[in-house]
């Protein structure tokens, strides 16, 4: 028996169906795709911090439980400003005081040396470079809360200033200017003009000795100039954290949780690649991963933080005693009240209007957000 076989062809209306389970199918699986890339990321970016945490508590167990400093504890013993006390340092003691060490390492030119911030008296060199060992300086918003990668520090982690562990991989704009340094084997490698800082910072305010942000009983304010403290520039024991389940220690820097820009044009030109990324407080959706006193890892969102501190408020019935103080120093030696500076809240993206984490309340004794009822 001969058997013969016709040959057909699918229909259009075969075909839509097929087109349409594809596009279907991708329409479900690609979001979910970016999804589970998307958590990846921010999993990479906790084990980050919790490799930050760890290298604290060795730091912390070899220096009497102290956070990391990178200033001599009685720096506002010797002047009333940090130039003056740069000069001070140098008359007293006979030598300057130390600098700020990135890394042993070469330059884009192939020259190998120590690099790093130095500060020879005036009028040798320049002092204006205490501005990276103060926790924060007010008037800039510059301090060595940025830096959590130099050598004081990375001697606990890997080493190196330009370690992935310093950045957070969804920090895209500073993954790009930094992720080709990480091959370099030396502790430093001066890819200039920028020194890419960390995408990690500390909390400047538990940097400081928490009388600097507490309340001023003279002035009312919640402010003390930490010249004017013999111990302002002590960093407190991490013991002294009352509220360890509260207030964040270290903490992503820039906006990567929910964010709707990239670069921040009001900050141009910017440390990476110029690109100034926008800050962690810029948008009301933000929600950076923060390592805490009590060593959890976890969200410390915006819109939280900025509730928190409204409940303050009308607990104390002071507009100004929220969880982080808006009496600091401003730009042009005023003081900044709330939303119109801050920690660059005058440059944010939406109404957000916190700087929580940089001007705690307190110091290392305050707290970035109230406990959930």
């Amino acid at each position: 028996m001969k058997y013969t076989f016709e040959k057909r062809a699918f229909t259009i209306v075969e075909l839509l169906v097929v087109v349409s389970i594809i596009a279907l199918l991708v329409g479900i699986l690609v979001p979910a795709i970016g999804k589970a890339r998307d958590q990846a990321l921010l999993t990479r970016s906790e084990n980050n911090l919790s490799q930050l945490g760890k290298a604290q508590a060795i730091y912390s167990s070899e220096y009497n439980d102290r956070q990391v400093t990178y200033i001599n504890d009685n720096f506002a013993s010797y002047g009333n400003s940090g130039a003056s006390c740069v000069n001070g340092f140098a008359a007293a003691t006979g030598i300057e005081h130390p600098g700020l060490i990135l890394g042993y390492g070469r330059g884009s030119g192939g020259q190998f040396g120590i690099w790093g911030y130095w500060f020879p008296p005036s009028p040798v060199g320049y002092v204006g470079n205490y501005q990276v060992i103060v926790p924060i300086d007010f008037a800039t918003k510059w301090g060595a809360f940025r830096y959590t990668n130099v050598r004081a520090f990375n001697t606990y982690v890997n080493g190196r200033y330009y370690d992935p562990t310093f950045y957070a991989p969804k920090d895209s704009a500073v993954m790009a200017s930094t992720e080709p340094l990480f091959d370099h084997a030396d502790e430093f490698f001066n890819a200039e003009p920028d020194i890419r800082p960390s995408s990690y910072v500390f909390s400047p305010a538990a940097m400081f000795s928490p009388d600097v942000l507490g309340l001023n009983k003279s002035s009312g304010l919640f402010y003390t100039n930490p010249y004017s403290l013999k111990a302002g520039f002590r960093s407190p024991a991490m013991g002294q954290a009352a509220y360890g389940n509260l207030k964040t220690h270290i903490m992503e820097h820039h906006w990567l949780q929910n964010r709707k820009k990239e670069c921040n044009p009001a900050l141009a030109p910017g440390s990476y690649d110029n690109c100034e990324p926008y800050y962690f407080n810029a948008g009301l959706m933000s929600t950076p991963r923060a390592l805490f006193f009590d060593g959890h890892i976890g969200a410390a969102g915006v819109r939280d933080s900025m509730e928190s501190t409204k409940r303050m408020t009308v607990q104390t019935g002071n507009p100004n005693y929220g969880l982080w103080t808006k009496n600091v120093p401003g730009w042009n030696g005023s003081y900044e009240m709330w939303g119109t500076g801050g920690y660059f809240s005058s440059v944010a993206y939406d109404a957000a209007s916190t700087s929580f984490h940089i001007l705690t309340i307190d110091g290392i004794k305050g707290r970035d957000f109230v406990a959930k009822q």
